[in-house]
């Protein structure tokens, strides 16, 4: 095939797929075994599990999934998937789209039963039966979890070993599903055929050198966006990375100003990157938080006390920081049964940071951890690209509304990472150029990164005002604008891009709700909704009040 300058022969697939967590894995699973070619582009390196520092959040997801089992019993509990959507609304501070959640609640147990499948040892009872807790905003002990406290570490060493099987079983000598490591997405490819644009693949860096891959379908499943922060419960690939692809390529995102910050990161001063998270389930098992003078942080506050929505004991701990002039609060685990052999990820990361859990106080402070909204899609990750999809954190399904309930992440990346190769299926054989020109290089704002995570930390973290958002506002829109040519720069210019996002939703919404705090406004309105954003002309704009993408 003859490429004119500025063209590059492109790698084809059915289905191109960017991240390599649980929703991307599941996305690529189901959709190789629906007969698919599949692509996909890991930021991260090779996979190996024994790898100090792992890619990606599923990895680090230590609670477990919440799921409804098929006998509506969690334990000795009576459970329900209208339970479950009652207690996600009830987190979701009144932006939880129920007619959109109830589906993703309901599809749980079939996502889990191919996780089984696929060999993911979920702990069990000495009976065989699925061991339960329950973390905060939950009814009832309806979370499963594996490895004690280790649930995102075995779900994503089960899904490598089912694409290594995937791999094997594979006839001819291109397998399935194969991967693009150490590759960061630069931009969705775009095609307007009849004056409708339509994503036609993806363009990367590799090595500092560029590349393609064409694919009737992409899909964005790329995490979250923790480090706009100084510290964070994530690893270092959660860049906003997705946010930024959509956002370019014309789709639309929603409830950025939500942003969830964990009430128990483990405290060690002036660390920064990602930092251990203390499992809720800690405290579903009997610890409670308390200040430094051993006063309970969260009576009074919530009827569920320890265990009430991440949003209210987030703040219930700042409040006591601030009450306190005290740098942390504790996490006091004295009444927690056999707590190292529970919590052995918790228990290590103590240790690592120089502590002991022997002494039975863990400090903790809040720490940004799960992105609440994201690019807008429709019940099967559609946006309003054609072609585009969007599952797991980087997408607004409608699920989590303003502030996440617990475990309800890793439900909803099986789901839609199936949903997601279901729509890739129905689009096999759509016909993509014959050849690709890479986007020609832009000048786009790139913020030193220290400077962007000190501003937002310090303004758009967990408590904002009018006055703070403006001076993030305006150390954002002073980046100055150069190349993105290497991956650095690409997060950098993400996390830039993504910023001026967040801060403009939080300037929007006069209001406290949910996992956003405005000190100016600090009521709750007895109404309201999200509201998009998108880029027009490189600049941001309301785009209406968002529901599904479809």
């Amino acid at each position: 095939m003859s490429v004119s300058r500025g063209e590059a022969v492109a790698d084809r697939a059915d289905l191109v797929v960017v991240g390599a967590g649980v929703a991307g894995l599941t996305a690529a699973l189901c959709a190789a075994e629906n007969g698919l070619s599949v692509v996909v582009l890991n930021k991260g390196p090779h996979w190996k599990p024994d790898r100090g520092e792992q890619p990606t959040s599923t990895f680090y997801a230590q609670g477990g999934v919440a799921v409804v089992a098929p006998t509506g019993h969690a334990g000795s509990e009576r459970d329900s998937v209208d339970l479950h959507l009652a207690d996600t609304v009830a987190a979701g501070a009144g932006l939880t789209d129920a007619a959109a959640s109830w589906p993703i609640l309901a599809d749980g147990w079939a996502a889990v039963s191919a996780l089984l499948d696929w060999g993911t040892e979920f702990d069990r009872a000495a009976d065989g039966s699925l061991l339960r807790t329950r973390e905060g905003g939950h009814s009832v002990r309806r979370i499963i979890h594996a490895g004690g406290d280790a649930t995102g570490a075995a779900i994503q060493r089960a899904l490598y070993a089912a694409v290594r099987d995937v791999a094997a079983r594979s006839v001819g000598p291109t397998p399935a599903i194969r991967f693009l490591d150490d590759s960061i997405a630069t931009a969705v490819l775009l095609d307007r055929p009849a004056g409708d644009e339509r994503a036609v693949g993806v363009a990367y860096l590799r090595d500092g050198r560029p590349g393609s891959v064409l694919a009737p379908t992409v899909l964005l499943a790329t995490g979250g966006a923790g480090h706009l922060y100084a510290a964070t419960t994530n690893p270092a690939g959660a860049t906003c990375d997705g946010i930024a692809l959509a956002l370019r390529a014309g789709a639309e995102v929603a409830d950025l100003e939500f942003i969830q910050f964990h009430p128990t990161m483990l405290y060690t001063p002036g660390a920064r990157g990602r930092r251990t998270l203390i499992s809720e389930a800690v405290r579903g098992e009997g610890g409670r938080l308390v200040d430094v003078d051993g006063r309970s942080v969260t009576d009074g506050v919530h009827p569920m006390g320890d265990l009430a929505p991440r949003d209210v004991v987030a703040n219930a701990v700042e409040t006591a920081i601030e009450l306190t002039a005290h740098p942390c609060v504790y996490l006091d685990i004295g009444a927690v049964d056999d707590f190292e052999r529970r919590f052995p990820t918790v228990s290590a990361g103590i240790r690592a940071a120089g502590l002991d859990p022997a002494d039975r106080r863990i400090p903790v402070v809040p720490g940004a951890h799960y992105l609440c909204g994201g690019v807008v899609t429709d019940d099967a990750g559609r946006t309003a690209v054609d072609g585009l999809l969007a599952a797991g954190e980087v997408a607004r399904t409608g699920l989590h509304g303003a502030n996440r309930l617990a475990s309800n992440s890793l439900l909803e990346g099986l789901v839609m990472g199936r949903r997601a190769a279901g729509v890739a299926a129905g689009r096999r054989g759509l016909p993509v150029p014959a050849r690709v020109r890479q986007p020609a290089a832009e000048l786009v704002p790139i913020l030193d990164r220290g400077v962007l995570q000190d501003t937002m930390s310090r303004w758009a973290a967990l408590r904002r005002s009018a006055d703070g958002l403006a001076v993030a506002a305006g150390v954002v829109s002073a980046a100055p604008r150069r190349e993105a040519g290497s991956a650095r720069a690409v997060e950098d210019a993400a996390l830039t891009l993504t910023a001026s996002a967040v801060i403009a939703a939080a300037a929007a919404r006069t209001e406290s709700r949910g996992a956003h705090v405005r000190t100016d406004y600090p009521l709750t309105a007895d109404a309201s909704e999200s509201r998009r954003f998108r880029l027009v002309d490189g600049a941001l704009e309301e785009a209406g009040l968002a529901g599904l993408a479809r």
